[in-house]
């Protein structure tokens, strides 16, 4: 079966067409452009594109699948105000692509959508109760529960970078000590910076822990334990048999792995532990791609 795919994000976007066959992906093709201008200027180059491949290797796709940082409507295919996509606001993009292809389209939020995409085909495959985290820009969770993607009633199912761990720290979400300002890129160059008095980033704190600095280990190990803290209140509450992590995690398993699952065993229920497991997301720097074709093969 083929289906059409967008990634939408604050510096680029990307099109493209896939062959799905049970949990394996086939790419036929894939355009990337920057994302510049107002929403109809960025996406119709890439409309244009599916089209045009689509002809050009006579296929002919069943629905398309649009992944997009939020808050948005899926439910509506209305993208609302993206602080990294300012001219995305108000955009009622699944009609629009739908109208412009001619198939059913669907509109999904980016952690949503890499949930899918590692349940699907990625780390996650054979499970019924999966959580994705992100732990890249910010952290979002996205939510297999008994095999269905949940959302909640306003579409906001998995915020859980708003959980506060600890009363100070560094600020995500707009508060201090959240779980995403310590799990995250935004918090943890805050989090450097309140421990050294030093600017840098989550990159150059990884190159300082291979080079054996001691003080950006016990960094590492201090935001792994944080993580660990709120895993074990999602372990607690929905009891999944696995979570998944991407981007900072999968980078830097070897510091955060351990520490978080100390930190896990101290606060969760070990009834909830008994098989649980905490695995690195398996896609890579293609989870965007992946994740626009989960969606679309997942249009009833």
């Amino acid at each position: 079966m083929i289906y059409a795919g967008l990634d939408l994000g604050g510096t680029k976007c990307a099109a493209l067409l896939a062959r799905v066959d049970g949990d394996h992906i086939s790419f036929l093709c894939r355009k990337e452009v920057k994302t510049y201008g107002a929403w109809r200027e960025v996406v119709n180059p890439l409309l244009d594109y599916i089209k045009t491949e689509a002809a050009a290797q006579n296929v002919t796709p069943l629905a398309c699948g649009i992944s997009c940082g939020g808050p948005l409507d899926s439910r509506k295919g209305v993208i609302l105000s993206p602080p990294n996509l300012m001219s995305f606001k108000n955009a009622a993009i699944t009609d629009y692509v739908s109208d412009s292809l001619g198939i059913p389209a669907k509109l999904q939020n980016d952690a949503d959508a890499c949930a899918l995409a590692e349940w699907r085909f990625g780390a996650g495959r054979g499970t019924r109760n999966m959580i994705f985290l992100t732990f890249g820009t910010g952290l979002g969770a996205g939510l297999i529960l008994d095999g269905h993607l949940y959302v909640g009633a306003k579409n906001l199912a998995g915020e859980v970078g708003h959980t506060r761990l600890e009363r100070t720290g560094p600020i995500g979400y707009r508060k201090a000590g959240s779980f995403e300002g310590f799990c995250s890129g935004g918090g943890i160059a805050q989090l450097i910076q309140m421990r050294t008095g030093e600017t840098y980033d989550a990159k150059e704190l990884f190159q300082r822990a291979e080079r054996g600095d001691a003080q950006a280990i016990d960094i590492w190990t201090e935001i792994g334990r944080q993580f660990g803290r709120g895993l074990a209140m999602l372990v607690d509450i929905l009891n999944p048999e696995i979570i998944v992590a991407g981007s900072i995690f999968t980078r830097a398993y070897k510091y955060l792995y351990d520490p978080a699952m100390d930190s896990l065993e101290q606060e969760a229920l070990p009834e909830s532990l008994n098989g649980f497991r905490l695995l690195p997301a398996q896609l890579g720097d293609q989870i965007g791609d992946y994740a626009a074709i989960a969606i679309a093969s997942s249009i009833d």
